[in-house]
């Protein structure tokens, strides 16, 4: 055996990233998310398939609340930046739009296609796009939330220094890439040391908008760590950070909270970060 990270063996690793295996429910729940994701673009009006860049994967959809001067909350999807699409987690805005956020899901190129390089510039250039705003959506010069989950919530990091970004929500995130490159996951991103260096969020820690780092409670212990070194390590830079175990939840189930108005993370980001603005609904 073959000792390669913190007492893991490849197969240790492998097991300790592979959240779908840790949750036999999750092709009954990725199902059902998309139906309610159908259901949501059905029944919100809104903007689809706007382009940020000149890739096939480099759009967006804009979900507006309705109401004046608005926030903004981007969404990125997971699927360790090889899987899904931001149709399959559309679901989500309905929690931030009834909070009175506009609604910005967003899409990028998977790998092997892309390099985990290219796929963290185009993270930033959605975000330039954003603060040009040459559609009129009313995302520059306004409140931004920078929000995703797992593959998405390391982009979230990755960018939380944008001068766009008034606020962080990573979720569940991957913030050190050396486990990632170790395991199944590398088979496709194919991870270079420089790219595990300069990629790794926890690395690096530097001035940033304030960062609420959240995860499940009941996540896999490495999905668990990975949100907890970087809201210590965050503190530790005098960043101003903090962490969120939301309980009763796992890497999938995480998202139905974010889905809800008054659940565990919406709410906590109000409390947290309040010049976002936003207005509870009834």
């Amino acid at each position: 055996m073959t000792i390669l990270y913190r007492g893991m063996d490849r197969a240790a690793l492998d097991a300790a990233y592979n959240n779908s295996r840790a949750v036999p429910a999750f092709p009954a729940m990725l199902a059902a998310g998309q139906q309610r994701s159908a259901e949501l673009y059905a029944n919100s009006p809104g903007r689809r398939q706007l382009h940020y860049g000149k890739g096939l994967r480099q759009r967006l959809d804009w979900l507006p609340c309705g109401a004046d001067g608005a926030p903004t909350f981007v969404f990125i999807h997971g699927g360790y930046w090889q899987n899904c699409v931001k149709e399959d987690f559309a679901y989500i805005a309905a929690g931030p739009l009834a909070r009175g956020f506009n609604v910005v899901l967003a899409e990028y190129t998977l790998a092997p296609q892309a390099s985990m390089t290219q796929i963290v510039a185009e993270i930033g250039a959605l975000l330039d796009y954003l603060a040009r705003d040459p559609e009129g959506l009313g995302t520059a010069g306004r409140p931004l939330c920078l929000s995703g989950h797992s593959a998405g919530g390391h982009l979230t990091a990755m960018h939380r220094a944008h001068p766009l970004v008034s606020v962080a929500l990573p979720i569940s995130a991957l913030v050190d890439l050396e486990p990632i490159s170790l395991c199944w996951l590398n088979d496709k991103l194919q991870l270079s040391a420089q790219e595990i260096a300069a990629c790794s969020p926890l690395r690096h820690i530097g001035p940033g908008a304030p960062t609420l780092v959240a995860v499940g409670a009941d996540e896999l212990p490495e999905l668990v760590r990975h949100s907890d070194d970087y809201a210590a390590a965050c503190s530790a830079a005098g960043e101003a950070a903090a962490g969120l175990h939301v309980a009763g939840h796992n890497h999938f189930s995480i998202l139905d909270d974010l889905a809800q108005p008054h659940g565990v993370l919406l709410t906590a980001l109000q409390r947290y970060a309040p010049q976002l603005g936003g207005v509870p609904q009834a």
